[in-house]
């Protein structure tokens, strides 16, 4: 189910006077100004500026210009049961039929089938992609390894490989938004646990998070394009040109990307 996610809301705080906050409210005033006659939502807006900014100070500075009415915006239901927060600059009067085209296109990439083919195509691209460069897969959902069990919580890993004596514990999240904050340190937990490196592949996490990782001995697989199944290459398309969201429908995922922790792995 898509939700389009307040970080406020995640248990995420700042002081009003956070300078970087400031920083995101003064750089999207203007980019309303200056795109006036268009409407947008939240994750589209996080996801477009997170080179800038953390997802979540996104949300906050958008949150602010909403507070300030520089920003109108309405809540409008989807087909599969979430929300999509819509936001348009004060000066767009007749916003109603663009707002309807963006509803239209969220409400495609976001039902429910679509969601289970890129959940799916994640962890089919990352199967495809270790056993390419001949990690042995030692365990799918798992939530054990070499004797020991992880009991603390019902969590478990996608994915368990190995190759030469050392083994990783991987995670995959072939979303457009961040995973889940307690989720992402209770996988490293659950893999520390196990006595395996933890490998968080997703489309994109912040950088504070990705030196979380690496400072427990793990890495980050970053993809930087939310995979699509070819299948649906088309509706990939239309995303990315229409809303401006990076996604794609490889078949297989790019020599660089696994090239990267290929080079991690004969490192260590």
């Amino acid at each position: 189910m898509f939700e389009d996610l307040s970080w406020q809301e995640e248990g995420f705080t700042a002081e009003s006077d956070d300078p970087v906050e400031a920083s995101a409210r003064e750089f999207f005033r203007t980019f309303f100004e200056r795109n006036s006659q268009s409407v947008y939502f939240s994750r589209q807006l996080e996801v477009q500026n997170e080179d800038r900014f953390f997802h979540w100070i996104t949300n906050r500075a958008v949150r602010d210009l909403v507070a300030e009415g520089t920003i109108l915006t309405e809540s409008r239901k989807l087909s599969s049961g979430g929300t999509v927060k819509l936001l348009w600059h004060r000066g767009y009067r007749y916003y109603k039929r663009e707002a309807a085209r963006v509803v239209e296109l969220v409400n495609e990439y976001s039902d429910p089938n679509i969601g289970g083919a890129l959940g799916l195509q994640g962890e089919a691209l990352i199967l495809e992609g270790f056993a390419r460069l001949e990690f042995v897969m030692k365990g799918r959902e798992a939530r054990s390894y070499g004797g020991r069990v992880w009991t603390e919580t019902d969590h478990d890993l996608d994915f368990v490989f190995e190759r030469d004596g050392r083994a990783y514990g991987i995670e995959v999240k072939n979303t457009l938004g961040y995973m889940d904050p307690i989720e992402f340190s209770t996988k490293i937990r659950l893999c520390l646990h196990l006595g395996i490196r933890p490998v968080i592949a997703a489309r994109m996490l912040p950088k504070s998070w990705i030196n979380d990782l690496i400072n427990a001995g793990g890495f980050a697989l970053i993809f930087k394009y939310q995979l699509y199944p070819w299948a649906h290459r088309q509706l990939a398309r239309t995303v990315q040109s229409e809303l401006g969201l990076p996604v794609d429908s490889p078949r297989s995922l790019s020599t660089g990307t696994m090239g990267r922790f290929l080079r991690w792995h004969q490192s260590l």
